[in-house]
């Protein structure tokens, strides 16, 4: 099916690896002109080869300035912003005993003010044109929260009502807000937060299995389609029934 967002203009953050990553590949597979970033300059040289045609952006997008300073940059090498995914690589693990409050700070910035900052920056302009995707990646511990990631739980509970308030306050200049809340799924940073237990994951999902990052991907471009255009304000768990809500 043709998503009707070929020369779009895509900015991607944090999209070295992972789900960032795969959603890259998908929106150049798609036709747009894709920015892809990370902080190391040869690990998304390297990536970028994956997604054609992709503009590999160095920065860092841990705190306000630096995401700000990234939309800066993407709208300079694509000539405008059409679509913007926001994402971030996830703070430290850890449960609420054992969690320091002087972490909340910085975890507080790389999850929830980079996406304020990447939003103020990119979406005045859609606004402006009448037409725009704004889509952040968080994680379905906003829905049904992780005993052992309690910064993430915390910082992107905040960007879910951040983006939902967004959303209704934008959706007559044509621009969408949504964000997709991923489960379990191969990327570098399952690996690294569950190790060895990454066959007890497999073993006890509904699925059999943790996820694909490209079948994410691809649901992610296609809410930033022309066909998603009436949705809005949503945050779609792609989580392989991992939540057990109804809601």
């Amino acid at each position: 099916m043709d998503l009707g967002i070929s020369g779009r203009r895509a900015l991607v953050a944090a999209s070295s690896a992972g789900l960032g990553l795969a959603t890259a590949v998908a929106l150049a597979e798609e036709g747009c002109r894709v920015a892809m970033n990370g902080r190391d300059s040869g690990r998304l040289n390297d990536a970028a080869r994956s997604a054609p045609g992709a503009i590999p952006i160095v920065g860092d997008v841990s705190d306000a300035s630096g995401a700000t300073a990234l939309v800066e940059s993407a709208n300079e090498a694509l000539g405008g912003i059409d679509i913007l995914v926001t994402n971030a690589g996830g703070p430290p693990g850890g449960n609420w005993a054992d969690t320091d409050t002087d972490l909340y700070p910085a975890a507080l910035d790389l999850s929830l003010m980079s996406v304020v900052a990447m939003t103020k920056a990119a979406v005045p302009a859609m606004q402006a044109q009448g037409w725009g995707r704004v889509l952040a990646i968080t994680s379905v511990s906003v829905r049904q929260p992780l005993d052992m990631l309690i910064l993430s739980n915390t910082a992107r509970a905040g960007v879910t009502g951040y983006l939902k308030t967004m959303a209704n306050q934008v959706a007559a200049d044509g621009v969408t807000v949504n964000s997709l809340q991923p489960g379990y799924h191969a990327t570098d940073r399952l690996r690294q937060l569950f190790g060895e237990r990454m066959a007890d994951l497999e073993s006890t999902a509904a699925t059999g299995s943790v996820g694909d990052p490209s079948d994410f991907g691809r649901i992610a471009a296609f809410l930033c389609s022309e066909h998603a255009r009436f949705i809005t304000g949503a945050a779609l768990p792609v989580d392989g029934g991992l939540c057990a809500g109804l809601q």
